[in-house]
């Protein structure tokens, strides 16, 4: 038993009584949901159905979307089975809303303190939990080894940063990968640093590789496109504080004429929709602006869908500034559009690489990106071709999830 575990314990325990006060704070700044801040404490907000449940974790928007195919595959093989997933963000509980599959429950995830994780475990009972990523929570993985609840870590992923962290507490790091039944990478790169720190890796999965594409309500996409009155659109998604003001500098220079296109400014976190929108003078979709010609902030949450479709060039944020990492091309991918990215996605280099060798993504310095925002507007038979190669390598990413349901069925079963 790892020394530095039983000090990390015990501090927790320590300050678990004061983890009503620093939610109740979180939430006046917007950063817990109100209304369900005891299950933060591990006092649960439904009741645990009958029968064998799995539980699914992951802790923002994309680790928790992820998650959808695999709760998607489990239920379709074992129809009675309740899911319970939880997250950690308000935004990723918003995200969920309305896309649960059928016996799914969402809720918070604990604070990683010994008392609350060990009120959610005694009431939800999980059969097995899925933890996706990074989630290495000591309070959590102890408590459910004392419970000999079977976990896995899927989708794994340790950056080198992360693993240098890690290693200066081998112990510690053993201990906890060492609790899971099986760990299913990302990439080699993970599979070899997890390896290193004690893991039992099996076969690789990148549950971000996996999915269906997002869903849009045809009427108001009709209702949107008309509005556009014939204009171009370019989408800027998922980005980044630093980013906006690159990305909208290239667009006003590659169209000028606002008659000609529009510019969707999409963040990453839709509660910048009044900084941007006064920023750059904008309309803003949440204040039901129509989009018409130059910015137009989308700060709604569950319409990315939409504007990818309404697309004709898309360019992915997260990567224009050093320290974000980029984020998931296959969003775009599985709607037939190319993405044009910046020179810094290392979150998701494996799948760049992938998309640039079969000439489906573009990456660029911010100086240049007017240039292909302009050629990509010139030349829609490219455009058009580049989203064909697009949605062909994003359907062949599916088969590491029957590898993965391989792993985890028979632990049902157990």
């Amino acid at each position: 038993m790892s020394l530095a575990l039983s000090l990390y314990g015990a501090a927790t325990a320590l300050a678990e009584p004061f983890a009503p006060l620093v939610l109740r704070s979180r939430a006046r700044r917007g950063k817990e949901d109100a209304a369900r801040l005891a299950e933060r404490l591990g006092r649960p907000g439904a009741a645990r159905p009958e029968g064998p449940l799995v539980w699914l974790h992951g802790v923002s928007v994309g680790e928790v979307i992820s998650l959808l195919p695999l709760a998607q595959a489990l239920r379709a093989r074992r129809p009675g089975l309740t899911l319970l997933i939880t997250s950690g963000t308000v935004t990723s509980a918003q995200a969920l809303a309305g896309r649960l599959p059928e016996g799914a429950i969402h809720q918070f995830l604990p604070v990683d303190a010994p008392g609350a994780m060990r009120r959610f475990l005694s009431h939800w009972r999980p059969d097995l939990g899925v933890l996706v990523e990074s989630e290495l929570w000591p309070n959590l993985i102890r408590a459910a080894g004392r419970r000999k609840t079977p976990l896995v870590l899927a989708s794994a992923r340790m950056t080198a940063k992360s693993a240098a962290g890690w290693a200066k507490w081998p112990g510690a790091a053993r201990e906890l990968l060492g609790s899971f039944r099986a760990v299913l990478p990302q990439d080699a790169a993970s599979a070899a640093r997890l390896d290193s720190l004690g893991a039992r890796t099996g076969p690789p999965l990148n549950l971000k590789r996996i999915g269906e594409p997002l869903p849009c309500d045809e009427a108001a996409l009709s209702r949107f496109t008309a509005s556009l009155g014939g204009r171009k659109l370019v989408l800027a998604a998922s980005t980044h504080p630093g980013e906006e003001a690159l990305i909208v500098e290239a667009f006003r220079k590659a169209a000028p004429d606002p008659r000609e296109a529009a510019l969707i400014l999409a963040p990453r976190h839709p509660e910048r929709g009044a900084e941007l929108t006064a920023r750059f003078r904008a309309a803003r979709r949440s204040a039901g602006d129509p989009p018409g010609g130059g910015i137009y902030v989308a700060d709604t949450l569950g319409e990315l869908g939409l504007f990818f479709r309404a697309a004709e060039v898309v360019v992915m944020g997260g990567a224009f500034t050093p320290g974000v990492g980029g984020h998931n091309p296959l969003e775009a991918a599985r709607l037939g559009r190319a993405v044009i990215t910046g020179p810094h996605p290392f979150n998701a280099r494996d799948l760049y690489d992938e998309m640039l060798a079969r000439a489906c993504a573009i990456e660029t310095p911010a100086e240049d990106l007017a240039r292909h925002i302009r050629g990509l507007l010139d030349n829609p038979a490219i455009a058009r071709r580049m989203g064909e190669a697009a949605l062909a390598y994003a359907g062949g990413q599916t088969a590491a999830l029957d590898g993965a349901l391989a792993v985890l069925e028979p632990m049902l079963q157990a």
